[in-house]
């Protein structure tokens, strides 16, 4: 597989002392998709378990000639998607890339120095839908959906213990603040290394790139 790094940080933004740790140490991350009136640029919020703000995601690398093809048709799973998780500052964490698919979802996670970290690869698409956790060659974990709908995954590592779950649904935040549609939540449920730690907190993202255009998967 061939891995073309993601551009630099942005001049200024790649102090040492930044957040980086901090955001990627959370024990609960909330992933709130923000309103927009057209849905031509993939934007999160990220929170932490209090409802903090603690970082943001965005998509990059978008022409204006993509953004015309996705504003006049379904073509999103015909294009290659980049999104990067950045600290309040605008210092980059997470670089996330799906390059255009044919039928299953696969994502490349990067650090913020472009360095690839594994992949997030869809295993299926009737039943309950699976992802693989790869770095290396190697399956460190699985992402998997617990119903039909695919809103709720728990996170394995590679003996199949849970270590965190992706869920629309938290009852520590009040209900109030969001709705099913607006979030994905991370729990982090015990101490977990690198690189699946960067591969758990890239998972509520690449849910909703891969699944969001229809909730079995077949976008």
């Amino acid at each position: 597989m061939t891995h073309t790094p993601p551009p630099p940080p942005p001049a200024g933004s790649s102090h040492p002392d930044l957040a980086h740790p901090d955001l990627l140490a959370q024990p609960t991350l909330v992933v709130n998709q923000k309103a927009r009136l057209i849905e031509v640029s993939n934007t999160y919020a990220i929170l932490d378990g209090d409802g903090s703000r603690i970082g943001d995601v965005r998509q990059i690398n978008q022409s204006t000639a993509k953004k015309i093809l996705r504003l006049l048709g379904d073509v999103d799973q015909f294009l290659t998607h980049e999104l990067e998780i950045v600290d309040l500052v605008g210092q980059r964490v997470l670089h996330i890339k799906r390059p255009r698919k044919v039928i299953k979802s696969r994502f490349e996670i990067s650090d913020a120095a472009g360095n690839l970290l594994g992949e997030i690869r869809q295993e299926n698409m009737i039943g309950k839908i699976r992802f693989a956790l790869n770095s290396n060659g190697q399956t460190i974990g699985s992402l998997n959906a617990e119903n039909w709908r695919a809103w709720n995954f728990s996170i394995r590592n590679h003996v199949d213990e849970e270590v965190a779950r992706v869920t629309k649904t938290w009852e520590g935040l009040a209900k109030t603040m969001f709705t099913t549609a607006d979030n994905y939540v991370v729990q982090i449920q015990q101490p977990v290394a690198e690189p699946l730690r960067s591969l758990v907190v890239a998972a509520a993202l690449t849910i909703d790139t891969a699944l969001k255009q229809d909730s079995r998967g077949f976008n």
